[in-house]
């Protein structure tokens, strides 16, 4: 087991239950979230190694509950990835001013997932 917590934020339920399943099948835990206010309610209460955040949430948006993530004491320092499926021009600078470290793009490449999911955590896979 990996030992490591990751919170999915996601509204679609598909979504969710896709990376739910391809995250535990690897060995993490994960809670998940279905807006942006309940996510940064549960990060604040279970401060998880990595959030997986939609970036389109009711709501809060995706943006909004990652500055807030990043403004509060006690989670600050959790690694925030974007999820999204608008990758506009512009989109990339907002979000990484957000507070995101990275983003990943909708729909997923599940290797590619997994290997950047391995690299935000330290972990080789």
């Amino acid at each position: 087991m990996k030992d490591k917590t990751i919170l999915i934020v996601e509204d679609d339920p598909q979504n969710l239950k896709l990376f739910r399943d391809i995250l535990r099948h690897k060995g993490y835990m994960t809670l998940e979230a279905t807006d942006g206010q309940q996510g940064v309610a549960m990060a604040k209460m279970y401060k998880p190694d990595l959030i997986l955040m939609d970036m389109q949430l009711p709501v809060m948006d995706g943006i909004e509950a990652t500055n807030m993530i990043k403004r509060d004491i006690t989670t600050k320092d959790t690694v925030v990835v974007a999820l999204t499926a608008s990758a506009m021009p512009g989109d990339r600078e907002k979000i990484l001013s957000a507070g995101c470290h990275d983003y990943i793009s909708k729909p997923v490449h599940l290797l590619e997932f997994l290997r950047k999911i391995a690299g935000y955590l330290d972990e080789t896979e």
